[in-house]
């Protein structure tokens, strides 16, 4: 019998593994709690912060308090209910027990305990228990307090009484375990007061409080929002101008599920959806969005035509043209969401859209009748997003015609490769002719192709597709990429999946990089969510001393590499001396002094380098690319084995969107101010 045969017979009952307990969390902790990475670290705060807060939106809660403390624990508590310590009836354990060691079990699958949750599975603390090397549950319920410890989510001992008082509440306190989250185990402050003060506004009147106790000074943050998601808006729109000054709200249950919408048009082009279930950022949106967009849509047509904003011949409002320049938060709450995955990125209830479209539209148009100023000023923008769309879209199709004339290249711009292979196919988008020069005859031409750019491309954030259109570096891009671009773009025509920005290492290369990643970040987000956007890593310095050349690629690359250079002088200096020829005087060695030297302990010479310049080495610093010859290029920054290319991506888009916005929005104080605070941290300024 031939062996695999043998391999496949063997196959029985024995072969298949059953994992108990907190077991299938430890071998695929993935599947709970997103990845292993910064993430997922996160996520252990987030999975036990919901527990607490669902306490709050169940009306029983009001103070939620989350401690970064040193060693990498945090401990999480509110002033809830506390989770039930006595016995389950059926399986004869503590409740607080079956909760943290046991998948599945909570107080959320009864709608009697929970009216809304966003802990849906159950998973929530034996999935934290089970990733932690140790987590201690300590429960507040009148006149008692209980405890439990665990490691690596087992008891080590049953629940006790631990003492008396007059609360009531649950603490939580964990250590992620290091062979879990081999990446890292320290959490990010940032991305903690991010998402809990998004926790803040969509759940009105709780008071959130951050403490970071890692420092030597501790820092305390507290979070508490009357106004709610109209707050959240209003503190998304910051730093914009309001096309309206009332914020739309509406609150309103329908059917079980309780509606809750702000929005807000501002003087912008771009918008800003943000949509949550039971407060669970549905990052990928889902039916209550779409309920949202749906309805939206309809009101403004049928307002626009009925007040004779819009004639009957004419087209309808598109979605598009109703959604720029909207910032918009759809919060719904349910007692049965159905998310996509643990992480819950979409929601797909289909109850959710029809609630939240019946709501909007009825809400909407009573809203639009009763504030007609404000309804006037948004027609007026939506019509005019219209008009840019009409005329987008035939500058688009001219682009398009264009390229499909031109096979897609570009003669005397674009030096293509031979490969027509995607996924070995690179493109550089370079400043200048003269860098376009160098790049082309130091490149592969197999697989890299150039792009030259000729000054700064237009700045998209404060343009409109249509007139963004007209820039011929803009159109030249476009082409080369195959594309196209809004509605008829396609990620699968993509002619290459690396796209390289390399530009000068100087202020004017940072501009034009800025300006290329705010087109990109606009009108290309695919591109970057897929991974294919990159900025090359020129060196800043060639330093060379003999035959042996180096490059750093900042200013404290350059220091390490002279440090070394200097090191090994002292060292040859020594050397050299030990060689010499010694005079005996007085039983001690008689050395000659070496100018510019000290003397050491042991009597030999040492050379001290006290002045920037060393013998022997030249230091040559790149102002561009263009003074590189094609040889040093492709060493450095082309040639695959030794060049450092960056990764764009966009971890926070709401916080990329504000960076740009401010940086290449019209408000002029928000980037005055930004400047200021960032300018000491600027490297090689050029003034």
């Amino acid at each position: 019998m031939p062996k695999d045969e043998q391999v496949k017979q063997s196959y029985t009952a024995k072969d298949i593994q059953v994992l108990e307990g907190l077991e299938p969390v430890r071998k695929r902790p993935g599947m709970y709690i997103g990845s292993t990475g910064i993430d997922g670290l996160h996520h252990l705060i987030w999975e036990v912060f919901d527990n607490s807060l669902d306490e709050a939106m169940a009306g029983h809660a009001h103070v939620i308090e989350v401690v970064l403390m040193p060693d990498n624990k945090v401990r999480v508590s509110d002033d809830g209910r506390g989770i039930p310590t006595d016995l389950h009836p059926k399986l004869k354990k503590s409740a607080l027990e079956l909760a943290a060691t046991t998948l599945h079990a909570g107080g959320k699958f009864d709608s009697g305990a929970y009216k809304v949750s966003g802990g849906l599975h159950g998973v929530g603390l034996s999935v934290v228990n089970a990733l932690s090397t140790w987590m201690r549950a300590e429960v507040n319920r009148k006149p008692d307090v209980f405890a439990q410890e665990y490691k690596m989510g087992k008891p080590t001992g049953p629940v006790k009484k631990v003492g008396k008082t007059q609360k009531t509440g649950t603490i939580i306190t964990f250590q992620p375990d290091p062979t879990i989250f081999q990446e890292t185990t320290s959490f990010d402050i940032t991305t903690i007061l991010n998402h809990l003060r998004q926790q803040a506004y969509l759940t009105k009147g709780i008071k959130v409080i951050v403490k970071d106790e890692r420092l030597e000074l501790a820092r305390d943050y507290t979070f508490y929002f009357e106004g709610g998601i109209v707050s959240y808006v209003e503190y998304l729109n910051r730093n914009e101008e309001a096309k309206h000054k009332t914020v739309f709200y509406v609150a309103k249950e329908q059917d079980d599920i309780f509606v809750e919408v702000a929005m807000q048009y501002v003087d912008e082009i771009s918008g800003k959806e943000l949509s949550f279930a039971n407060n669970v950022h549905t990052t990928e949106g889902g039916m209550h969005l779409t309920g949202f967009k749906s309805a939206i849509t309809r009101t403004l047509n049928d307002y626009a035509r009925k007040n004779g904003f819009i004639k009957e011949k004419d087209d309808n409002l598109s979605g598009d043209d109703v959604r720029e320049g909207l910032t918009s938060i759809i919060s719904v709450k349910l007692k049965d969401p159905q998310f996509e995955g643990q992480t819950k990125a979409k929601l797909g209830t289909p109850d959710a859209r029809t609630a939240v479209e019946n709501v909007v539209n009825t809400e909407l148009a009573d809203w639009l009748e009763r504030n007609p100023l404000d309804a006037r000023q948004i027609l007026e923008k939506v019509l005019l997003a219209s008009k840019a769309r009409l005329a987008a879209k035939a500058a688009r199709e001219t682009v398009l015609r264009k390229g499909a004339m031109e096979g897609l290249t570009l003669p005397g711009k674009l030096a293509d490769c031979s490969s027509r292979d995607p996924s070995e196919s690179e493109l550089f988008i370079v400043e200048g002719d003269s860098a376009g020069g160098s790049s082309k005859m130091g490149r592969n031409r197999r697989t890299q192709a150039i792009l030259p750019l000729k000054g700064k491309i237009l700045n998209v954030e404060k343009a409109r597709l249509d007139k963004m259109l007209t820039s011929q570096e803009i159109r030249a891009l476009i082409i080369a990429l195959g594309t196209a671009i809004a509605e008829e773009f396609d990620l699968d025509k993509l002619r290459y999946h690396k796209i390289i920005i390399m530009t000068d290492a100087d202020t004017d290369g940072s501009h034009i990089r800025t300006l290329l990643l705010t087109m990109f970040y606009r009108y290309f987000p695919q591109i970057i969510d897929k991974g294919h956007l990159y900025i090359a890593q020129p060196p800043l310095y060639r330093i060379q001393k003999g035959s042996k050349i180096e490059y750093a690629y900042n200013e404290q690359e350059k220091e390490k590499i002279l440090e070394g250079l200097r090191k090994t002088m002292v060292e040859g200096q020594i050397e050299k001396n030990k060689t010499k020829p010694k005079k005996e005087k007085n039983g001690d060695w008689e050395v000659t002094p070496v100018e510019g030297g000290e003397e050491a302990e042991n009597g030999e010479e040492i050379l001290v380098e006290t002045t920037e310049k060393i013998a022997g080495v030249s230091i040559q610093r790149y102002k561009g690319l263009g003074e590189m010859n094609p040889e040093q290029l492709w060493e450095t920054t082309l040639d695959p084995e030794n060049r450092i290319l960056l990764q764009v991506m966009v971890k926070d888009a709401q916080e990329a969107d504000r960076v740009f916005d401010v940086l290449m929005g019209s408000e002029v104080m928000p980037r005055k101010k930004f400047i200021q605070t960032h300018a000491k941290s600027v490297e090689n300024l050029d003034i």
